[in-house]
């Protein structure tokens, strides 16, 4: 007959249903702790709340735990649940036993600093999640996660895993990694993917609503809050679909998770509101409350125009739009999330849908504010004709391409999808200003330690 193995309660549980004389057993580290004549206690975290338990040492454990009890210590405590007699807690832990099962010289310990530094702490990735901050960040982004396939799931979509490993460029710009030994290995070259869109739609031609969602790569020599040499990308596909079917979802999406995800995680979000970003939970909420505006490029940029703003890049029909348009258009002109569409062809890749006017191609950036564009989607280009032509104006090779031509050669629909970076809706949400302390080891230039 098997032992049945013993579970911790969370401290989660715990503080959510107390019972006053109850025998429990705390586990997780040790966040502070003061030894007194008159009282001793610690506060210990295990990551599943903000919130810590407080436990109380008699005076006779609290002399044998005076010099071993160190800050970031991993103890397990057994004791009673009472009523507290100070005033920041109603209940705490009266201990009966404290075993100290991994222990930690305070006086060494790199969180013993009352503030210590977003970029100080990027040096230490291994110790950052244990930081009040880090914590959260955490906590909101494992939601999010859980919350966007939750969508896609009750909704009918198939979760496929697309390739790391590819042999296409699906953004065409060259900023690949690419596979030292691929050519000997596979017998062509390949790469890390910069997406999984190209793979992906190859199931929305066979099971009509798909998504993958997994890391993606960009070897793009960035140092700027919002870019990453790897970062995860939430890509949806849908068959039998246009523009506006991709646009109406992405608004949906967003709603739901974003809202679902602050429900979940109310106390998450008082933190980054009251330590982070002032006022960002409110913002958030109330952008998410409104319809999306929506205009064209063409629109977007006769806007900048009458602004009377000095901008630094330049603006007009065919200049690409900046970090600096964008969140002009969404925090000031708008108030509000904004999808820019009809971007001109050239500025996109060749799998975009063309427009009647052979200028603009049929596709979305949702532009936010703090963050600027937050996702990208197109309806895909389904005529092979049109496709090829596509190749030749982006001088894309289709050599390595056979396969999605053929796409458009069997059962070709109609069909589009959108992009969306996981890191940027995770600085959204949260008010973090850089992708690197959102991204749980980050992977930017000249950092790869982790």
């Amino acid at each position: 007959m098997s032992r049945g193995v013993h579970r911790r309660r969370r401290i989660i549980d715990l503080l959510q249903a107390p019972e006053i004389g109850a025998n429990v057993t705390v586990t997780g580290w040790v966040k502070t702790a003061r030894f007194s004549k008159n009282v001793s206690f610690a506060h210990i975290m295990d990551g599943s709340t903000p919130k810590t338990v407080q436990v109380v040492f008699k005076a006779e454990l609290a002399e044998s735990m005076k010099a071993e009890l160190g800050v970031g210590s991993a103890v397990r405590v057994q004791g009673t649940w009472v009523a507290s007699k100070g005033g920041k807690q109603d209940v705490e832990v009266l201990a009966d036993d404290v075993e100290i099962v991994g222990s930690s010289d305070a006086s060494e310990y790199p969180l013993q600093r009352k503030r210590t530094s977003m970029e100080h702490l990027r040096t230490i990735a291994h110790l950052r999640p244990r930081t009040n901050t880090h914590q959260a960040v955490f906590r909101v982004r494992n939601r999010l996660a859980w919350e966007i396939h939750r969508y896609f799931q009750e909704r009918g979509f198939l979760w496929m895993h697309t390739p790391i490993i590819t042999g296409s460029d699906a953004e065409g710009a060259g900023e690949v990694f690419p596979l030292a030994n691929a050519p000997e290995f596979f017998g062509h070259p390949a790469f890390l993917t910069v997406s999984g869109q190209l793979e992906v739609e190859c199931f929305a031609q066979s099971h009509c609503d798909v998504y993958t969602f997994g890391p993606t790569f960009r070897a793009e020599n960035s140092n700027t809050p919002r870019h990453a040499a790897e970062f995860w990308m939430i890509e949806p596909e849908m068959a039998f679909a246009t523009l506006d079917d991709v646009i109406a979802m992405a608004e949906e999406f967003l709603k739901f998770v974003v809202g679902n995800t602050h429900e979940a995680l109310a106390d998450d979000f008082a933190f980054f509101d009251q330590r982070i970003d002032k006022g960002v939970f409110g913002a958030v909420k109330e952008a998410l409350s409104q319809p999306f505006a929506r205009v064209t490029y063409r629109e977007a940029q006769e806007i900048l125009a009458a602004s009377g703003r000095d901008f630094e890049y330049p603006i007009g029909f065919g200049t690409s739009m900046q970090a600096e348009h964008e969140r002009f258009l969404a925090e000031e002109h708008f108030g509000r999330p904004v999808f820019v569409t009809n971007y001109p062809r050239e500025q996109k890749p060749f799998y975009m849908l063309l427009d009647d006017d052979e200028q603009t191609v049929a596709c979305t950036d949702l532009l936010v504010p703090r963050v600027g564009e937050l996702l990208g989607g197109s309806a895909r280009e389904h005529r092979l004709d049109k496709l090829d032509s596509q190749f030749v104006f982006t001088d894309t090779d289709p050599a390595h391409l056979w396969w999605y031509r053929d796409l458009r050669r069997f059962g070709s629909t109609p069909h589009g999808g959108f992009g969306l970076g996981f890191e940027r809706l995770v600085l959204w949400v949260t008010g973090m200003k850089n992708i690197r302390d959102v991204l749980p080891f980050p992977r930017t230039p000249g950092n790869a330690e982790f």
